[in-house]
């Protein structure tokens, strides 16, 4: 599969997670997903990353911890790259509270389309990245990409 395909299959899958209401540590499509969890599934369930355990987190734990353990997850699998090079399939995190805490994945027409388990919405939905309203002020932002 190409990059191009990989890339498209993300998008889907990703899109496919929209309306599946926010449960913390959850992954089930259309039953329950937190960011974390939703970044997760829709790698694996593209085949891009083998499964693995995230272990139970509490639900807020950037507000009261500085450890990186939300950016640590996604450096296994990802780079980082500038922002001016985000495209559809690549993720993007928020550094909001003490830690990067928050995720989300970049869609078609590119960055700053995105799907993400958003709290305050409780649910997984599509937004504008530079719009996410977090209830907490974005403090930096880091995009990430497997290719």
């Amino acid at each position: 599969m190409s990059e191009a395909e990989e890339r498209d299959r993300i998008d889907r899958i990703a899109r496919e997670w929209c309306g599946t209401p926010y449960h913390n540590n959850a992954q089930v499509k259309g039953a329950g997903a937190d960011c974390a969890t939703l970044l997760k599934a829709v790698f694996e369930e593209s085949g891009l990353i083998e499964p693995f355990e995230l272990g139970w987190y509490p639900s807020q734990f950037f507000l009261h911890h500085s450890e990186e353990r939300y950016l640590g997850w996604v450096q296994k699998f990802a780079h980082e790259i500038p922002e001016e090079r985000a495209k559809h399939g690549d993720v993007v995190l928020y550094h909001i509270g003490k830690c990067y805490a928050h995720g989300a994945i970049v869609i078609k027409p590119d960055w700053p389309a995105i799907v993400h388990a958003h709290y305050a919405t409780r649910f997984v939905v599509q937004g504008r990245g530079t719009s996410v309203h977090l209830g907490l002020p974005i403090k930096g932002i880091k995009f990430f990409s497997l290719w």
